[in-house]
């Protein structure tokens, strides 16, 4: 269980991490600063509805990406096959962390039961001072090849062929450019270093206090002490 207790930590820490950046509040903002309405041609009101469907769909599937806007499909059939794949691994991630969160609640509740903080706080500690080392290690490499680090990812996720699409004429990238993504990316990049950092800091302490050995009390007789 000692070996899983820093995959656990560091898996939960990105998923929460994540999770904010999939609202419509980071994507509307980030949008903004992207132009995405000189991409689109879009209104601002098509923009927001177009978007919180596709998110809808990706985020709750609560659709199959076939938002329609004038009476036409907003993606065409390359993009909702692209869209679908992107919730696969989504749901994928998703489920690894609720499993991962389950197990780091086990886990603790087992270190209460077995006296056993010590190796709790280690593993917490382990886990999220290796992600802060490789969040580190990918965001300096963003910073000097973005593009190159994001088709990687594309290659490594995703079926050949199926992630490619023209900004002229893709709705999918005029609404997500490529502005979008690689400030997305640096903002989910620092707050998770700023969390993983937090948490080893704090699982430090805690491991420091599990640690100290406890006071002996003294027994004292007629005000003498043996």
């Amino acid at each position: 269980m000692a070996r899983l207790l820093p995959v656990a930590t560091a898996l939960v820490i990105l998923g929460l991490t994540v999770l904010p950046f999939l609202t419509p509040a980071w994507v509307g903002f980030e949008q903004g600063r992207s132009d995405v309405l000189d991409w689109t041609r879009f209104s601002q009101t098509d923009v927001t509805t177009v978007t919180n469907s596709i998110l809808g769909d990706l985020v709750l599937a609560r659709g199959d990406f076939d938002v329609v806007l004038n009476g036409a499909p907003v993606l065409t059939d390359a993009e909702r096959r692209h869209m679908r794949d992107v919730r696969g691994v989504f749901a994928g991630f998703g489920l690894f962390v609720l499993v991962a969160a389950g197990f780091l609640v086990f886990a603790a509740r087992r270190a209460r039961e077995r006296d056993s903080r010590r190796e709790l706080w280690t593993g917490i500690r382990n886990g999220a001072a290796g992600l802060a080392v490789v969040i580190t290690i990918i965001g300096a490499l963003s910073l000097v090849a973005f593009d190159a680090m994001f088709e990687a990812f594309h290659e490594l996720f995703f079926p050949p062929g199926t992630f490619s699409f023209d900004p002229a004429t893709s709705h999918l990238v005029q609404l997500f450019p490529d502005q979008f993504w690689s400030d997305t990316t640096l903002a989910v990049g620092a707050i998770g270093l700023i969390a993983a950092l937090a948490v080893t800091l704090v699982a430090s302490r805690r491991l420091a206090h599990a640690t100290e050995p406890e006071a002996v009390p003294s027994l004292t007789v007629s005000g003498a002490t043996r």
